[in-house]
């Protein structure tokens, strides 16, 4: 489980702008209204007596199924601006998540749930210090599998204010390191940290490549620009959702919280 009295300080979700998400979400009811208070207000006798509803009562993600409390979690990433509530909520459904976590008995079947694209949601890590000149606009985790070994992909969709005040640079940065299974089912991550970057097709090529690769590393999580030396543990997994906790001098206790790529629709403005 995870715990901390300054979480929301040093907790934020890795929000897109809506119209690069590349997905829809189609808005169910949720966090929105489970957790809404009723402190309406009805009169009583005479003038000005009021009685106030108490605030309905949360439900412990406890005793929920992690059907539902996965569709909490999703509906609230999205959309979240940064409360110290939102993030007490977010704490709670994956401590929930993690508890009711049954992990794959074999190899084989983890790395066929684990093998993929995965859309990057949140993490527990501070995001560092993004550049006005510079956004990204996707950043997914390609896991690519291979028995008890394999590479960790992180893709950052990027564009970039070169000259002037457009955005007149665009391509995609990668950051891939290797890994191997030991101690279960513990991932291990070696030292060999390969960048590439490549630009769009029709993109300017930055004057100061070098640079870029600077902007790209302080907007990105530092767990997903570099994770190597470290070794992660698969907290919670399905076939939508993939939640990893970081074990390491640098980023110990960090989670991580992944949707597979196109397996669910968003839309953070419902």
């Amino acid at each position: 489980m995870f715990a901390a009295s300054n979480f929301a300080a040093q907790s934020t979700a890795f929000q897109l702008p809506a119209a690069n998400v590349g997905t829809k979400y189609s808005h169910t009811k949720g966090a929105s209204n489970l957790y809404a208070a009723e402190a309406t207000k009805t009169p009583g006798k005479g003038f000005g007596k009021v009685e106030e509803k108490k605030e309905k009562e949360q439900k412990d993600p406890m005793e929920m199924r992690p059907d539902d409390i996965k569709e909490l979690l999703i509906e609230l990433l999205p959309r979240m601006t940064g409360t110290e509530q939102e993030f007490k909520l977010v704490e709670e459904y994956v401590n929930a998540l993690e508890d009711k976590f049954v992990p794959a008995q074999t190899l084989d079947f983890l790395n066929l749930a684990m093998n993929g694209e995965w859309q990057f949601l949140f993490t527990t890590n501070q995001l560092g210090r993004p550049s006005p000149i510079l956004r990204l606009t996707e950043l997914v985790q390609k896991v690519q599998v291979n028995g008890l070994e394999g590479s960790l992909v992180n893709q950052a969709r990027w564009d970039l204010v070169d000259e002037g005040s457009t955005f007149d640079c665009n391509g995609s940065f990668e950051s891939t390191t290797s890994y191997n299974i030991n101690q279960g089912a513990r991932m291990t991550i070696n030292e060999d940290h390969d960048l590439a970057i490549n630009l769009g097709k029709g993109s300017k090529v930055p004057s100061d490549m070098q640079a870029l690769v600077g902007l790209i590393h302080r907007a990105m999580p530092t767990e997903m620009f570099d994770a190597s030396t470290l070794a992660l543990d698969t907290t919670y997994l399905d076939a939508e959702i993939r939640i990893v906790r970081f074990t390491g001098s640098r980023h110990e206790g960090v989670r991580n919280i992944f949707m597979r790529k196109g397996a669910i629709e968003i839309n953070p403005n419902l």
